[in-house]
C-alpha cells in the first residue's frame, strides 16, 4: 500500500515539460506548419516562408523574423525548439544539437496517410493538437467533397519532361482525383507523348520567370492534350493545404 502511494505521489509531483515557446524553424515545410499550428510560438521562420510563389502561408509570415540556417543566429534567438528538413543545414543542426537545442525534422510525407501522421506529429510537439485535428478534418472534408475522375489517364509532367510516379506527393493528388497515373517516374520526351497521348497531362503554373527546361511543357506537341494545373507551393510540400492540389484536378 505504501509503495503504491509512493508511486502516485511521485507522478503527480513530477514536472510537467513546458510547450515550446520559442520556435525557430528552417525549412519551408516546417515554416507552413509551425504557421498553420502554431504562429505565436513562431521566433524566425526561413527566408523562403515569405515566397508566395512557394509557400502557402506567406501572407502570414510576411510580419515574422527570419533566419538563415546560421547557428549562431538561431541561437541568439534562443529557441526551445528547433524545426527543419530532413537533409539540408547538416552542419549548422549538428552545433545546434551540441548546445542542446532540440530539433524536429520533417519526414517530407508523400501522400495523404503520410499527411495526417505528419500533422499529428507536429501538434503535439508544438502543444496544438486540437488545431492538428481541425486540419486534419478540413483537408478530410475536401477530399470527400472533391469532384472524382474515372480513371483516365493523367501524366505528371515536371522541367525537362521528367514524370511523377508513386511513391510520390504528385502520384497521391492524382488517385485521390479518381485518376490513374500514367508516370514510370522516368523522364520522356515529346515523340513518346504524341505516340501515347495521356487523356490529360498535369504540370505546375507557369513560373514568373520562366527557362528552357520549363518552356518545354508549353511546347506545341502538348497543345491538342487537355491540361490541368497545380500552384507550387500545394505541392512544395506535403500537408493539409495540399488537397487544393485533388480540387484543381477536377474533370
Amino acid at each position: 500500500m505504501r509503495g503504491w502511494l509512493l508511486a502516485v505521489l511521485l507522478l503527480v509531483a513530477a514536472p510537467v515539460a513546458a510547450a515550446p515557446s520559442r520556435v525557430v524553424s528552417l525549412n519551408l515545410c516546417t515554416d507552413e506548419f509551425l504557421i498553420l499550428l502554431a504562429p505565436g510560438r513562431a521566433a524566425a521562420l526561413s527566408p523562403l516562408a515569405r515566397d508566395p510563389a512557394l509557400s502557402v502561408v506567406a501572407a502570414q509570415a510576411a510580419g515574422k523574423p527570419w533566419v538563415r540556417p546560421d547557428a549562431e543566429a538561431v541561437l541568439a534567438l534562443r529557441p526551445d525548439l528547433v524545426l527543419a528538413g530532413p537533409y539540408g543545414a547538416q552542419t549548422t543542426l549538428a552545433a545546434l544539437g551540441r548546445h542542446g537545442v532540440p530539433i524536429l525534422r520533417t519526414a517530407m510525407p508523400q501522400d495523404f496517410d503520410g499527411i495526417r501522421a505528419e500533422t499529428r506529429r507536429f501538434a503535439a510537439a508544438l502543444d496544438a493538437v486540437a488545431e492538428g485535428e481541425r486540419l486534419i478534418a478540413a483537408m478530410d472534408a475536401g477530399l470527400a467533397a472533391a469532384p472524382k475522375g474515372t480513371g483516365q489517364a493523367v501524366l505528371p509532367l515536371e522541367a525537362r519532361l521528367y514524370t511523377a510516379a508513386a511513391p510520390s506527393l504528385a502520384d497521391a493528388v492524382i488517385r485521390a482525383a479518381g485518376l490513374v497515373n500514367a508516370a514510370d517516374g522516368e523522364r520522356t520526351d515529346l515523340e513518346s507523348i504524341a505516340a501515347h497521348p495521356p487523356n490529360m497531362i498535369v504540370t505546375a503554373s507557369a513560373p514568373e520567370f520562366p527557362s528552357l527546361a520549363t518552356d518545354l511543357l508549353r511546347h506545341r506537341v502538348l497543345r491538342g492534350i487537355p491540361r490541368r494545373t497545380w500552384a507550387p507551393a500545394w505541392m512544395a510540400c506535403g500537408g493539409p493545404w495540399t488537397v487544393a492540389a485533388v480540387r484543381a484536378l477536377a474533370p
